[in-house]
């Protein structure tokens, strides 16, 4: 039973996401291979190869695949894919707009965001906005699973893979790449932080964020946002933590004016630590909180500061 894992990379190192995916496939199976598709990115190949759990690593460096468009790989995935019984990847931006083209030319149905193995095709993700938990079987002869990254520990490393190289390449017209534009901060990075502090409508607007700047300077913290935060243009679409953002599991999380939508709840209620500034003590958000201060946070915030650095 071999299971294919489908590395997220930069074509210079890999994606913390194919860490998880690895782990999650080491539950399904001990047959663990590796496909990096990219441009000049042997360095991935190696990264890959070491981690351990991993048989083979196959590396398709081709132009092609320099932006890894999702029409350029899936059909790559599928070729390789047919000879493995599982194909992974993370549940990130990439993985969900992979894995969906990959089921549909392997003609079978894509089981997304699994938390749990239970068995080699017995899977749960969580469903209503993570207010419960289905339990999955499928009876598909090629099971296409994206996983969750907060649900699954990082891959050790130490392994010493092989590494087969394949010319394998698939020009394609019907898209290409014109640009991105990358946002860039000295702050950890939302999904990988260990702290995180996120302000919601309470914060009125994003001028008022600088607050929340000054305590996670701090505290070493990322900085994020519940979606009407983001959709009432107070920060960026890349702060967004919830359902239709990231899904974070950090060590403490900090919800400042943040009521608490069932769908930010999705988002972050993994975490190990919750503490809430809300001045409305029947904030939903209260629920889940191990910590909770009913405080106005323009208060509140300054105060926390200045303990902070004292």
């Amino acid at each position: 039973m071999a299971i294919l894992v489908v590395a997220e990379h930069d074509n210079s190192s890999l994606k913390s996401g194919t860490l998880n995916a690895v782990s999650a496939a080491q539950q399904i199976g001990s047959d663990v291979n590796v496909l990096v598709a990219g441009s000049n990115s042997r360095a991935v190949a190696v990264s890959a190869a070491q981690l351990t759990g991993v048989v083979k690593v196959i590396h398709a460096d081709n132009a092609c695949y320099e932006h890894q468009l999702a029409e350029s790989v899936a059909p790559l995935v599928a070729e390789f894919g047919k000879s493995h019984t599982h194909v992974l990847a993370a549940a990130t931006t990439t993985g969900k707009n992979l894995l969906p083209r990959v089921a549909a030319l392997l003609d079978v149905a894509q089981i997304s965001d699994i938390v749990e193995v239970k068995s080699e095709d017995t899977f749960v993700r969580p469903i209503y906005a993570g207010n419960a938990l289905a339990t999955v079987q499928s009876s598909d002869s090629i099971k296409v699973l994206t996983v969750r990254t907060t649900a699954f520990a990082d891959a050790a490393t130490g392994g010493e893979a092989i590494i087969e190289d394949t010319d394998f390449g698939v020009e394609q017209a019907s898209t290409k790449f014109l640009g991105e534009t990358l946002s860039v901060s000295a702050r950890p990075e939302l999904t990988s932080a260990s702290i995180i502090i996120s302000g919601g409508r309470g914060m009125q607007d994003g001028e008022n964020f600088v607050l929340l700047e000054k305590v996670a300077d701090k505290l070493g913290a990322a900085i994020g946002a519940s979606r009407a935060a983001v959709d009432a243009g107070f920060v960026p679409n890349d702060y967004q933590v919830g359902q239709t953002g990231k899904i974070v599991a950090p060590d403490l999380y900090v919800a400042v004016g943040i009521s608490g939508a069932i769908q930010h709840l999705a988002g972050m209620k993994d975490s190990k630590v919750i503490a809430a500034i809300n001045k409305d003590e029947e904030a939903p958000i209260f629920q889940i909180a191990d910590y909770g201060l009913v405080a106005d946070l323009f208060k509140a915030l300054p105060e926390l500061e200045e303990l902070l650095t004292e």
